[in-house]
């Protein structure tokens, strides 16, 4: 049996079946947060064609994306259409039986912390939902994704997607990070090197010593920002920091099945001598703390450093980059 990463691990053991030899399977997915912004259509659709959900208690309703920041919280939206979706949003939730964490729920947050803190992320699921940060739940050690309206009701009704395999990234961090440095850094760092679209069609797996020393929040930060390299996965194997923070959380198996979990989350890693279509070295000893200067994620430098001149950049679209922020400052 060949080696395989663990991207392709979890892939494989979620495929239904191969739809064709360019890489399409019919993937399971076994969990799914969605919000009041991307889902109305996707339950709209469902209501026109006379579908049910295929399994309401996979799918949490979390309202996170139009609610306004003040100080006392109440039902009301500021802005109408806000308050349209999110009237709509409870509407779906109550129909077709959902659980939603509405704006005064104790439990309701950003999505992508609320996944975890109520122990519905563990190690080895396959993740998706309508935010392309979704990619933050490979800090446990699961694959997350980022999809649209129209998978989003095709995952509702079936709770499957056809899905496209990626290329897989090795992201190997090593060394102590310097002081003032974070998990941030990694990852501007990782940007300036690839580009914002160099991981675009890849996994990215995060190895290494750096990584290990991480908190799980840091882990965390990560995987969120992976996405701003272009990529649709992002995954750190999950090891001990990983298990005692999930720990005692609300979904979490209890007793002996949180020790046969155990005993199956501890295998969640690529097998050594598994090939990674392409890798990246990062020595946190020459890591410095970053910023970002420009319009783009990837336009970043450290602390120390300079803005680059633009008469010095030979690439025409590189140069156009480095020009734009100069003539239109935010």
């Amino acid at each position: 049996m060949s080696a395989k990463t663990l991207y392709e691990k979890l892939v494989e053991s979620h495929t239904i079946r191969e739809l064709d030899n360019d890489g399409h399977v019919l993937l399971y997915i076994d969990r799914s947060i969605l919000n009041e912004y991307t889902s109305p259509q996707a339950f709209s659709g469902l209501r026109e064609r006379g579908r049910t959900v295929r399994h309401p208690d996979t799918f949490l309703l979390n309202i996170d994306h139009v609610n306004p920041t003040r100080s006392q919280r109440d039902v009301l939206m500021t802005d109408p259409g806000g308050q349209l979706q999110v009237d709509y949003f409870r509407e779906n939730a109550a129909d077709f039986g959902i659980t939603l964490f509405d704006v005064l729920d104790p439990r309701q947050g950003i999505e992508h912390v609320v996944a975890h803190e109520q122990g519905l992320v563990m190690p080895g699921m396959v993740i998706a939902a309508g935010d392309s940060h979704t990619t933050t739940y490979g800090a446990f050690g699961a694959l997350g994704f980022g999809i649209g309206t129209s998978e989003i009701e095709h995952l509702l009704a079936t709770q499957t997607l056809v899905y496209r395999k990626l290329k897989t990234m090795r992201v190997s961090v090593q060394g102590e990070l310097p002081f003032a440095c974070s998990a941030k850094d990694i990852v501007l760092e990782l940007l300036e090197r690839i580009g914002a679209d160099g991981a675009t069609g890849y996994a990215i797996e995060f190895v290494g010593e750096a990584i290990s020393a991480l908190s799980v929040e840091g882990r965390m930060t990560l995987c969120n920002m992976a996405v701003e390299a272009g990529a649709r996965g992002a995954i750190i194997a999950p090891d001990k920091k990983v298990f005692d923070y999930i720990y005692g959380k609300p979904q979490m198996p209890v007793g002996e099945l949180w020790q046969q979990a155990l005993l199956e989350w501890s295998q969640l890693s690529s097998d050594a001598d598994a090939v990674f279509d392409k890798t990246v070295a990062i020595n946190c000893h020459d890591l410095e703390p970053k910023v970002t200067w420009g319009i783009s994620p990837d336009q970043t430098g450290s602390i120390t450093g300079r803005v680059p001149f633009p008469e010095q950049e030979t690439n025409p679209l590189k140069r156009l980059a480095l020009q734009y922020p100069e003539e239109f400052p935010a």
